[in-house]
Formats: C-alpha cells, sequence, structure tokens
C-alpha cells in the first residue's frame, strides 16, 4: 500500500458538485493498494500514519501525532498511485490492484484509523471526486508499506 500523506488545515472532498467528505486540522491522505497487499499492509500504515510526529509542538518542532492533537484524517483511495510511466506517454496502472480487492483494502484501512478514535471522512470509491486541500507548512509525506521490511 502507497500513502501520500499531507497535512491539511482543512480538506473537503466532493462528488457531483456535493460535498461528501470534510475536515479541518489533520492529514489528507491518497491511499493506493497493489496486488500483494493484505491486511498487514493497511494495519502497518494505519498505525505509522496516526502515530507520525509532523505536528508542530509550541517550540515549533515537529513533535506531535495526529493523536496529540485529535486531528483527522480525510481518506482518499487512488489506484493512480501505482501508475506505471517508463513507456509511451499514457500512464499504465497494471501495478494497482482490482477494484474488489482495492476496496475491501481501502475500508479495512479505514476501519482501522476509526478504531483508533480518529475522526474519518472518506470519498467514494471509484467515483470521479474533486478534492481540496489547504496543506498546511506545506508537509506532505509518502509511505509505502513494502519499505517496512
Amino acid at each position: 500500500m502507497r500513502a501520500v500523506i499531507q497535512r491539511v488545515s482543512e480538506a473537503s472532498v466532493s462528488v457531483s458538485g456535493q460535498t461528501i467528505g470534510q475536515i479541518e486540522q489533520g492529514l489528507m491522505i491518497l491511499l493506493g493498494v497493489t496486488h500483494e497487499d493484505t491486511k498487514e499492509d493497511a494495519d502497518y500504515l494505519v498505525k505509522k500514519i496516526c502515530q507520525l510526529r509532523i505536528f508542530e509542538d509550541d517550540q515549533g518542532k515537529m513533535n506531535l501525532s495526529l493523536l496529540d492533537v485529535g486531528g483527522s484524517i480525510l481518506s482518499i483511495s487512488q489506484f493512480t498511485l501505482y501508475s506505471d510511466t517508463r513507456k509511451g506517454r499514457r500512464p499504465g496502472f497494471s501495478k494497482a490492484a482490482k477494484p474488489d480487492q482495492a476496496n475491501e483494502l481501502y475500508h479495512y484501512f479505514n476501519e482501522q484509523i476509526n478504531a483508533m478514535h480518529v475522526k474519518i471522512e472518506t470519498g467514494q470509491f471509484g467515483a470521479l471526486m474533486d478534492v481540496s486541500l489547504v496543506n498546511n507548512g506545506p508537509v506532505t509525506i509518502m509511505i509505502d508499506s513494502d519499505e517496512r521490511h
């Protein structure tokens, strides 16, 4: 699994002009799933993301986690994180998991965040979405679950 994490002061997602998810301070996560991913990959990312110290303390140092600041998460499924651009000008997406597998792991990932007592809002799997955010910092970090080994 691959997650692009952006620290935000606000973020929202809409489908067909209707806002379906919105947060204030927290993290906006773009989540990609590949064929080999399992629930263990999701568990690893959830723990890592929720405990990642990327929020500033009162001295301006990134010492606080999402849990420490009581922040929220906006979670967006994004298969294009597994695009292959090595050949030609049109990306290939053969590394992305099939929709059924990706949807199952995306929902599991979101459930595990909720189990950490973090407020979570989500996009709509497979939909054409418009995502808006104010990247605070800016802070953008990418975590890949296969890098834990």
